[in-house]
Formats: C-alpha cells, sequence, structure tokens
C-alpha cells in the first residue's frame, strides 16, 4: 500500500510539472493558457515539488508572490504526506 501512495503521489507531481511547462510552452506562443487558479489549486494539492521544479527549471510564473506562497505551502503539503506515507504501517 505504501509504495503505492508514493508512486501517486510522484505520479501527480510529474503531472503537475508537465502542466506548468505545456503553459509555459502555450505563454511563449501566445495560445490559450491554463488558468492560474488551476496552476495554483495543483501545487497546493499535493503537487508542490513538481509545481515548484517546474518554475525553476521553465522559469514559469516566478515572479507572481501567490505562486510563490502557493509553492512552499505545496511543498510542506508533500512533506507532510511523505511523513504519513513512510510511517503507514500496514
Amino acid at each position: 500500500m505504501r509504495e503505492r501512495l508514493l508512486i501517486a503521489l510522484t505520479v501527480w507531481n510529474i503531472i503537475v510539472f508537465v502542466v506548468y511547462a505545456i503553459d509555459k510552452r502555450r505563454a511563449q506562443r501566445h495560445a490559450w493558457r491554463v488558468p492560474e487558479k488551476f496552476l495554483v489549486m495543483q501545487a497546493i494539492f499535493g503537487g508542490g515539488f513538481g509545481a515548484f521544479l517546474a518554475g525553476k527549471i521553465c522559469h514559469h510564473k516566478k515572479r507572481k508572490w501567490y505562486f510563490w506562497l502557493a509553492w512552499l505551502v505545496g511543498l510542506l503539503i508533500d512533506v507532510g504526506l511523505l511523513v504519513l506515507i513512510l510511517s503507514y504501517t500496514v
């Protein structure tokens, strides 16, 4: 069970990273964008690591304070989830 939860958290963070990267690409091409609310919510709901990494690697949404806050909250939630998953004994 623990392995499945770790895989799910990892896959979710990869998905969040990819969505941020897609949004950056669309921004460069002046195409339809992913709503900021959606990006922030992805970061907060367990995708903090993927969002933070995408912000650093893709240089996306780095100037907006509320994204930094969402990434920090998301990272804290990710760490909390990791602690809970790793302490799960069943």
